[in-house]
């Protein structure tokens, strides 16, 4: 190998770094046709990596449906480079089924049968996800062609260490040793050592031989030890909770069957444990959304615009979220809503959607104004937004009993099955779409660093929380399962505010609700959410040794109590990795959910102007920027237990 070669090594092989290479692929003939050599540092299968990888329960699934899965950029991303559109997963389905996709490995005969299943409507499961990102990844290695060879290290990465005339050395668990130029982290979403109450409550747990899960990925969790009926607290009912319950129900043999109504009866199998779940809110995420919209087909934003945060900017050093910010998301997501039910639904309100419109524009979104023109408008106060109340569907209810909160959290799963799968409510089709548009356009529209403290904590926590919320909940049947579980006696429902705490005396956990009155003990709790980011805790090695060696850092930000911790890799607006020091390392970047940047998930719907791939194309053509300006590579050392990129898939089912 030629001694000048530069070499790119990308830490993590999921589909954020594959995206990363289909962009390196696009972009290398403008800004850097030289060769160059790439290292994927990667221990499962690349491309799928550890979230997608094929290897777990066949019965979890996507949230998202065929149609609305793409790993391609297209027209609508607004990004440097060019564009390269290509099959989302429904399209790939079809051109592999029909042989004009030929670039897959044989499939196992449950993926064939999914496949010939698989509509555009359809939620796949994740091991058909794990084969569409395998051949993306292939797809992205064979475009780069074979000046630019890629080779996939089926190891772990352990320490980066910068080199004293540029480059870094990325050494790995197996003992070999990468010289690179420029190194990309993009490691998705790790496992952190657990702390503070989930460390005591573990060590509790170990106390008196119960059980507890601290958060992780549910499907990575043994739970081998929760018997057949055995009560069983869980913290947390979002998407993490959908899958714990797949895994301890269908997984353990019990099924589902359709009933005359629509609905599902569960059959146990009579080795499910017994669940008590609660959480913040009381109630399982929003389900996903079958309505088509009839209104006014939506246009461009209208009050969350690039003018506006212009505007906000040259008056201000500093945005505030709550203050500046969220009124005109609401507005902008309101406006949306009440489009489709004006135009849609004219026989449901007393108002003219023009007329409404233009009032509406001239208004604050908590002005009694804009209050009083919605009331006017709309007669039915169920119809009417209200975030609040969509945020926190119980606040300030006090129920009566424990049957009480049993009805309540099963009405509101009813009810959302009704608003969100019935033909008659695209209002929140409108709403959904207007909230993702506005996800995907904040990181466009807002520099990080012009956010105070205050909002950049609140907009990893609170706004990624509802919006996840809202738009990012299971497929309908996993809360008619829900449902069907809660009736078998298999599934009880605990209440909002959920406080969790451990009992000496007793050893076990205790759940309770001060709404609902409920109190729970049992000897097993599971913390059903993914752990928060942590790079000094992270149970990554390669993230530990970077806070250790200071070349990288956590984000810190200011709050009443001093200086706390976000835990995410503090990285530039250009996502360099910052060290100790607040400085840009040279050559060494960072992506993903785990950085202090705007990662906003790994692939995307079509046509959305999706911010992971504007990410991707800035990152790849930073590093090829950076290929560019380098003054010479070093020689590689010789590399122990490598594939090349030629052999991933070969062990495919």
């Amino acid at each position: 190998m030629p001694s000048n070669v530069p070499a790119v090594v990308i830490i993590g092989g999921g589909p954020r770094a594959a995206g990363v290479l289909e962009r390196l692929a696009a972009n290398r003939a403008a800004l850097f046709a030289g060769r160059f050599d790439v290292h994927v540092i990667e221990p499962h299968q690349p491309g799928s990596g550890r979230i997608w990888r094929y290897d777990q329960h066949p019965g979890l699934r996507l949230n998202s449906t065929a149609a609305d899965v793409t790993m391609f950029t297209d027209s609508s991303v607004q990004c440097e480079g060019p564009a390269a559109p290509g099959p989302g997963l429904a399209e790939w389905a079809t051109g592999v089924l029909d042989g004009s996709i030929t670039d897959v490995p044989a499939m196992a005969p449950a993926l064939q049968r999914q496949l010939r299943a698989l509509t555009p409507g359809t939620f796949p499961t994740r091991q058909l996800q794990s084969q569409y990102l395998e051949w993306f990844f292939r797809r992205a290695v064979a475009a780069l062609g074979t000046d630019a060879p890629v080779t996939v290290h089926r190891d772990v990465a352990v320490s980066i260490d910068a080199q004293g005339g540029g480059g870094h050395r990325v050494s790995l668990a197996g003992g070999a040793v990468i010289q690179a130029d420029v190194v990309l982290a993009a490691l998705g979403h790790t496992d952190a050592v657990p702390g503070g109450q989930s460390a005591d409550w573990s060590a509790f747990a170990v106390r008196h031989g119960g059980f507890h899960a601290p958060p992780s990925y549910t499907a990575d969790v043994d739970y081998s030890r929760l018997g057949p009926g055995q009560d069983v607290i869980v913290s947390g009912m979002g998407l993490a909770f959908v899958d714990l319950l797949v895994l301890l129900t269908e997984g353990r043999g019990g099924r589902f069957e359709e009933v005359a109504d629509g609905g599902l009866r569960y059959l146990p199998s009579g080795r499910e444990p017994r669940f008590w779940a609660g959480s913040r809110r009381g109630v399982p995420y929003h389900s996903k959304i079958s309505a088509t919209l009839r209104g006014i087909p939506a246009g461009e934003p209208r009050f969350l615009t690039a003018d506006a945060v212009d505007a906000l900017l040259a008056v201000t050093e500093e945005l505030d979220f709550w203050t500046q910010l969220w009124p005109l998301i609401a507005k902008e997501a309101g406006y949306a809503y009440y489009r489709e039910l004006l135009t849609g639904y004219p026989e449901r309100v007393h108002t003219g959607w023009e007329d409404f419109a233009a009032r509406y524009a001239e208004l604050d979104w908590y002005s009694p104004e804009r209050i009083a023109l919605v009331a006017q408008a709309v007669p039915d106060e169920s119809l009417r937004l209200d975030f609040e109340r969509l945020d926190q569907p119980f606040e300030g209810r006090r129920f009566a009993s424990d049957r009480d909160v049993q009805a309540a959290v099963a009405g509101y799963i009813e009810a959302d099955l009704r608003l969100r799968t019935g033909p008659d409510h695209s209002e929140t089709l409108a709403l959904f779409t207007a909230l993702l548009k506005i996800y995907m356009d904040l990181g466009r529209l807002l520099p990080p660093e012009r956010l105070n403290s205050r909002s950049q904590q609140t907009i990893h926590g609170w706004w990624h929380g509802f919006f996840s919320f809202v738009d990012s909940g299971p497929p309908p049947r996993r809360l008619h399962e829900i449902l069907a579980l809660h009736r078998a006696g298999v599934l009880q429902f605990i209440g909002p505010g959920l406080v969790v705490s451990a009992d000496e005396e007793t050893g076990q956990f205790q759940a309770r609700s001060a709404q609902s009155g409920i109190t729970v003990s049992a000897r097993a709790l599971v913390e059903a959410r993914l752990p928060p980011p942590s790079v000094a805790a992270s149970a990554n090695p390669v993230l530990r040794a970077l806070h250790r060696s200071g070349l990288g850092t956590e984000q810190q930000l200011i709050s009443a109590d001093g200086l706390n911790s976000t835990g995410r890799l503090l990285i530039s607006a250009r996502n360099e990795v910052l060290n100790a020091d607040g400085l840009a390392v040279p050559g060494l970047f960072g992506i993903g959910p785990g950085t202090s940047g705007w990662g906003a998930g790994a692939f995307a719907r079509p046509g959305t102007n999706a911010a992971p791939f504007r990410e991707n194309d800035a990152v790849a053509r930073r590093i090829l920027h950076a290929l560019a300006d380098s003054a010479g590579a070093r020689p590689l050392a010789a590399a122990a237990s490598t594939r090349t990129a030629a052999d991933c898939g070969k062990d495919q089912p």
